[in-house]
């Protein structure tokens, strides 16, 4: 599901931070070669390539990135260059510092929790951690007001079984628990959380759909009809990335893109963390949804190098 194109015979850490160096130095920077690098390296042969800059010309990469480049070029090849747990981690933190801006600045929280392994959200728990002084747990704490608080704080604290174990008994009785919460208004009832936050992610589709076929219509739907506010579009949010994680990638690089001006944080955040998931998914989709293809839209969006980067990462240049 990567878009990710990585050669046969990929070259040695060592030649390709000898490529980036000589890229940075001189007149003028090779953007070209920058993104033919990075763009063609998976996340462990990145930080390889770092280890090698670092340890052949005892420089940061990441520093000589920020130097060198500039614009919304520089702010996503520095973000596709970090390790993942430590962007994600740094995005969370990003997140929490705007969260009295709303709800969609916590998008980046659920993504995390929801649309990620179990085991990318220990590390990026661990990097959290090791950044800041703190855990993201303490920072949601101290930042999101309730009930948002209560529902984030058991999502980032969860540790779901990763392989396919279903009990479909278990998933029609869940079903009409979140139903007759729902029903209640009670988005935030401690077994509708305990639901969201424990099971394993197939198991939840497999509630969400009997819930569909119990109640005649889908969960995010009923949610919807209990009103408006940054709970019920929480809530929303949680259930699309568990159930179809494709779909809300597409709705944030779509959301990116339309009107006034283009939202490169969210348009990065989308491509950059879901190039070596499931991008492919995200493409498909896509048009099925807006009627353009991903790459039209980046395309009529962007420009430069920068529109050269993110077409790399989803599998549309070299």
């Amino acid at each position: 599901m990567s878009t990710l194109k990585v050669p046969d015979l990929v070259p040695p850490p060592e030649q390709d931070a000898k490529r980036l160096k000589e890229a940075f130095d001189g007149l003028g920077t090779d953007e070209k070669a920058v993104t033919w690098v990075l763009s063609q390296r998976t996340a462990s042969q990145r930080q390889l390539i770092r280890q090698a800059y670092q340890r052949l010309y005892n420089e940061s990469l990441i520093d000589n990135i920020t130097s060198e480049l500039s614009g919304d070029f520089k702010d996503a090849v520095i973000m596709w260059t970090l390790d993942p747990a430590e962007r994600d981690a740094k995005m969370a933190k990003e997140a929490l510092k705007k969260s009295k801006s709303g709800v969609k600045h916590l998008q980046v929280i659920v993504e995390i929790s929801c649309a990620s392994s179990p085991y990318h959200l220990a590390a990026v728990r661990q990097a959290y951690c090791a950044l800041f002084d703190c855990s993201i747990e303490e920072d949601i704490t101290a930042v999101v007001s309730m009930p948002l608080r209560k529902v984030l704080l058991r999502l980032v604290s969860s540790f779901r079984y990763d392989k396919e174990l279903l009990d479909i008994e278990a998933a029609a009785s869940e079903a009409n628990q979140l139903h007759e919460a729902i029903k209640a208004k009670q988005l935030d009832h401690d077994q509708v959380v305990h639901i969201l936050a424990t099971r394993n992610f197939f198991q939840l589709k497999a509630t969400f759909e009997r819930y569909e076929q119990m109640h005649g219509s889908p969960i995010d739907e009923d949610i919807s009809s209990v009103g408006k506010g940054d709970l019920v579009s929480l809530m929303k949010m949680v259930i699309l990335c568990i159930r179809c994680p494709e779909r809300h990638f597409a709705e944030v690089i779509r959301t990116s893109i339309v009107g006034f001006g283009t939202d490169e944080a969210a348009l990065n955040r989308a491509i950059i963390t879901r190039a070596e998931v499931d991008m492919k998914l995200i493409k498909e989709v896509y048009p099925i949804m807006y009627k353009n293809t991903l790459e039209d839209d980046v395309i009529g969006d962007t420009s430069g190098d920068y529109q050269d980067f993110l077409l790399t990462l989803t599998g549309s240049k070299f």
